[in-house]
């Protein structure tokens, strides 16, 4: 089980979506259902374990003409991608 997306609060930490554990394509549409709640400039930062997940979330920016800010490695394993809501 994961858990709920996490509400930004003041705008000063990401929204966070726990992905890991969901194959290709469930990340990138976790994302994109997370992504309305957003307003312009805020963030969203997007967990997953899936190898597939970098490639398809800047796929997923590029397309969409939103900024993908960072990636690291989370402790925990797997990938946290950093995305910026532009529109």
């Amino acid at each position: 089980m994961h858990p709920p997306e996490l509400p930004a609060g003041d705008g000063a930490s990401p929204t966070v979506v726990d992905s890991r554990g969901r194959r290709c394509p469930l990340p990138i549409i976790d994302l994109a259902r997370a992504f309305p709640g957003l307003g312009v400039g805020a963030t969203i930062a997007l967990w997953a374990d899936d190898p597939a997940a970098g490639p398809d979330v800047a796929a997923w920016c590029r397309l969409r003409s939103q900024e993908l800010v960072s990636s690291r490695a989370l402790p925990g394993g797997g990938e946290e991608f950093l995305i910026r809501r532009l529109s």
